[in-house]
């Protein structure tokens, strides 16, 4: 006999035997349901890490962590602040002039954002150098005007290295037929692979000096980009470069840019885990219906216990361990499960795209083109946690009334 005797009756309870098999059913559903809201649970969690750790490596792949610039809107001499900056999170700094534009090849346009670089400080603070799939950041030569498109954008046009494109920005010209926009020829040198959409067909890279001159920015940059070791830093960091340049620049940091998205996809995946632990809450419900219906058919083997020597804590102690194995092992096999998956939910997905010649995740409209998951061991511990806590709740009250139950009532069933 397993000791003690509270956990032997309630492993036995878990299963019923002869004539009413009702009861393990009911336990193998309650158990199932458990199982799937924890596989569910701990998956989604781990997809919605993924997301928001690809999408801020993404992100702060192409923008800086720190931005300086002057309160006049331009940066007059980005050298010098460059050197004057000495904190020991800075990784890396350059310069660069932020514009806009229309990109024309044969008959198709199409609006994009211009960033003027210097492609060896690029290097520094972004990683265009490493996502180059045709040309590269070097070919980017002063007065050449050369420029570096975005896959998606070379695909939305039909370019490849060496086309002719026309860049056309929003500056008047005066001329004897009126006022015209300005537009300059350019030569595509270079295209980069973000795999986010977003900057793959609306971002373009030239030298700095060439965007000087088709921006009329002269000796001036829009600001300085800084890249930080620790990225948590970076308000930390912007605050103190702020106030050691003096009144006359601003630091802007990536929580000011996009801390927004973040935060609202932090809000998301909590969201997602107060619904999702509501299918668990649920499936508990199961479990008290099937304690409830145990103690209705126990009633006698419960009175005849009490007319042994079974005290009220005892008998309550039966069913609490009847509900925790139902609970525990649901837990434990769900737990199991959604680690699994969400090991391997990107091979999974992959495997079902090939399959139906599909497409699960469309990049123009959630940014990145596969499905991320990165599985955290305190997820897995909290819906775990709350798991085995909802599964002790539920037993409670059946327990409660198993106990209530009087030795008098075996006479009932002789």
């Amino acid at each position: 006999m397993i000791r003690p005797l509270e956990l032997f009756i309630g492993l036995r309870y878990t299963r019923s035997r002869k004539h009413s098999h009702f009861i393990s059913i009911i336990s193998l559903i309650s158990i199932l349901g458990i199982t799937l809201g924890i596989t569910a649970l701990i998956t989604t969690l781990s997809v919605m890490n993924g997301f928001g750790k690809e999408l801020r490596g993404r992100i702060l792949g192409v923008i800086s962590h720190v931005t300086i610039t002057e309160t006049s809107g331009a940066l007059h001499d980005w050298r010098a602040v460059a050197d004057s900056i000495k904190n020991p999170n800075v990784k890396g700094r350059a310069p660069y002039i932020a514009g806009q534009g229309m990109v024309s090849h044969s008959q198709g346009v199409s609006g994009v954002m211009v960033r003027g670089i210097l492609p060896t400080e690029e290097n520094q603070v972004s990683e265009f150098g490493s996502r180059m799939i045709e040309g590269s950041l070097e070919a980017l030569k002063p007065g050449e005007f050369g420029i570096v498109i975005g896959s998606a954008l070379a695909w939305k046009l039909d370019l490849t290295v060496g086309s002719q494109v026309s860049l056309i920005i929003p500056q008047a010209l005066a001329t004897p037929a009126g006022i015209m926009p300005r537009f300059k020829r350019f030569t595509v040198v270079g295209i980069f692979k973000m795999d986010m959409y977003e900057y793959d067909s609306g971002l373009v890279l030239m030298h700095l000096d060439d965007a000087a001159k088709l921006y009329q920015m002269g000796d001036q940059v829009t600001g300085l980009r800084l890249k930080l070791s620790d990225l948590d830093a970076a308000p930390r960091v912007a605050e103190t470069l702020a106030a050691g340049l003096g009144p006359n620049y601003m630091a802007r940091d990536w929580t000011r840019e996009h801390g927004n998205f973040f935060r609202a996809l932090k809000i998301e995946k909590t969201v997602m885990f107060v619904i999702l632990l509501l299918i668990v809450t649920v499936a508990m419900f199961n479990v008290v219906s099937t304690l409830v219906v145990v103690v209705t058919e126990k009633r006698a083997d419960i009175a005849i216990l009490r007319t042994l020597g079974a005290s009220p804590k005892t008998i309550m102690g039966i069913f609490l361990a009847h509900g925790s194995v139902v609970g525990v092992l649901g837990t434990l096999v769900g737990t199991l499960c959604g680690i699994l998956l969400a090991l391997n939910v990107e091979t999974i997905v992959l495997g079902i795209e090939k399959l139906f010649s599909t497409s699960f995740i469309a990049a123009d409209v959630y940014l990145i083109s596969e499905l991320p998951s990165d599985l955290h061991w305190s997820d897995v511990f909290l819906v775990s946690g709350c798991s085995l806590l909802l599964g002790l709740l539920s037993a409670l009250y059946p327990a409660w009334r198993a106990s209530k139950v009087q030795p008098a009532e075996a006479l009932r069933y002789e």
